[in-house]
């Protein structure tokens, strides 16, 4: 019996010095710096999906391992940024960063570094210009509220309306226009991504299109828009990523890519002036 039991003992042991040694080879390939340099970014699919692609093989050569998730809307990539399924997203503005985080008490958000600028653009299958739109004319604008302060200023550069003296921009919305000789009717309950489609099929007079589902609907914005804003806006879209996370060094190292002179390059060349990158 007392032989068996020395038998038994013996084996148990060799059991676990078996599994201590398969526990450690796990955590030898897991620590091998491969996991704690992958980025698993979310991103709308033009042009910030296709920037990142670009900086991919580029931020391999750094140790940085990229994975990207694609998004048709501007609601989804903060809640799995925040809920953790993403290290960062790339498709917002600041303003629009700073309006998600007012209104979800679980959103703590900083911004890891500008990349570019998407001019809005005013689109319309009937008029050439803002000066040919009619009296009473409907002008379509997304529900994204943070967008409309930045809209109406180009209406308001444009010579359409005028705003309420005081007013921030950014904080401007239709009901701080003070001055509207054309009596523009305004819809501001369209989701953004819906607003190419809306414009394909002719209602309204004329549409405000953010840049990423213009080019994305086959639009060019140089082309296209009857009126653009002028490439020196200051809603910059920027790299986010939860507080903390601004200083790990995969995110750095990615933001430092993306403001590289071969993706402004690729940045330039490939959207034609439609989409400028910035350095800050």
């Amino acid at each position: 019996m007392k032989k068996l039991l020395s038998i038994l003992a013996v084996l148990a042991l060799a059991v676990l010095a078996a599994c201590g040694a398969n526990n450690s080879n796990s955590e030898g390939s897991s620590g091998d710096g491969e996991d704690s340099n992958k980025l698993v970014v979310g991103a709308s699919n033009i042009p910030h999906a296709e920037i990142l692609e670009e900086a991919k093989p580029v931020l391999k050569e750094k140790g940085v391992e990229l994975e990207i998730k694609t998004f048709q809307d501007y609601i989804l990539p903060n809640k799995t940024l925040a809920n953790g399924e993403l290290d960062a997203n790339y498709f917002q503005t600041i303003p629009y960063m700073d309006l998600q985080m007012e209104e979800n008490e679980n959103y703590d958000f900083v911004n890891a570094g500008g990349i570019h600028i998407e001019p809005i653009g005013v689109y319309s299958q009937d008029y050439g210009s803002l000066e040919e739109l009619p009296e009473g004319a409907q002008i379509i604008m997304s529900n994204s509220v943070s967008d409309h302060g930045r809209m109406l200023s180009l209406l308001e550069a444009q010579g359409l309306i005028t705003l309420e003296e005081g007013v921030k921009a950014a904080d401007a919305t239709v009901e701080n226009i003070a001055d509207n000789p054309k009596n523009i009717e305004f819809k501001t309950d369209v989701e953004a991504s819906l607003l190419p489609q809306i414009y394909q099929q002719g209602e309204g007079d004329a549409v405000m299109i953010n840049t990423n589902y213009a080019i994305d609907a086959g639009l060019n914005p140089q082309e296209d828009a009857i009126a653009l804003e002028d490439s020196d806006s200051p809603y910059v879209n920027v790299i986010t990523v939860n507080k903390g996370d601004e200083d790990n060094e995969a995110v750095k190292t990615l933001v430092e890519v993306l403001r590289s002179e071969d993706i402004q390059n690729f940045i330039k060349e490939e959207y034609n002036g439609a989409v400028v990158p910035v350095n800050e």
